[in-house]
């Protein structure tokens, strides 16, 4: 296991979860320290993916490697990124070196950014009357299935853990 590179992760996405509540934030000044933090992440996760290929369990560990999923979710304006760190995820993810959980996170995250449906429902487009309203999805009914299939909670759970937040 790397640990230098699992502590490089961890600190990363400790720093992301400080600031998440930026990302909807109407203070400029928020918004601008979300983006500069989300883009510093994603280029040095972009490097680190051209170096080690993903971060896996073996290499840095479950939280780490959770760490590294979470920065490739959160760099929105990267897209090159986030699909290389689709690729490489769904590979090890295959090796069960990757989460599936996360896995399904990422394609769908992907797949909006791209402008298409998503395929597991995990993603919000934003709220209304303190509802969550999901990106659409390709095949809401299946949906479910697939959600189960990664490890993921009924979309209804996922819904009542975004309300009560």
């Amino acid at each position: 296991m790397d640990t230098r590179l699992a502590e490089e992760l961890l600190d990363m996405a400790t720093r992301d979860h400080r600031v998440t509540h930026y990302a909807n934030s109407e203070n400029v000044d928020e918004l601008l320290a979300w983006h500069l933090l989300t883009a510093r992440n994603g280029d040095r996760l972009g490097q680190i993916m051209h170096q080690y290929g993903w971060p896996t369990f073996a290499l840095v560990g479950r939280e780490a490697a959770r760490g590294a999923w979470l920065i490739a979710q959160h760099a929105d304006r990267q897209l090159d990124v986030q699909r290389r760190a689709l690729q490489l995820m769904e590979r090890a993810a295959a090796q069960d070196q990757a989460s599936a959980r996360d896995l399904a996170f990422l394609r769908d995250r992907v797949l909006v950014n791209e402008g298409r449906r998503q395929m597991y429902g995990t993603q919000i487009a934003g709220m209304c009357d303190g509802v969550p309203v999901l990106w659409p999805c390709e095949d809401l009914g299946r949906a479910e299935q697939l959600r189960a299939e990664a490890g993921i909670e009924p979309s209804a759970l996922y819904a009542d853990r975004l309300t009560a937040h």
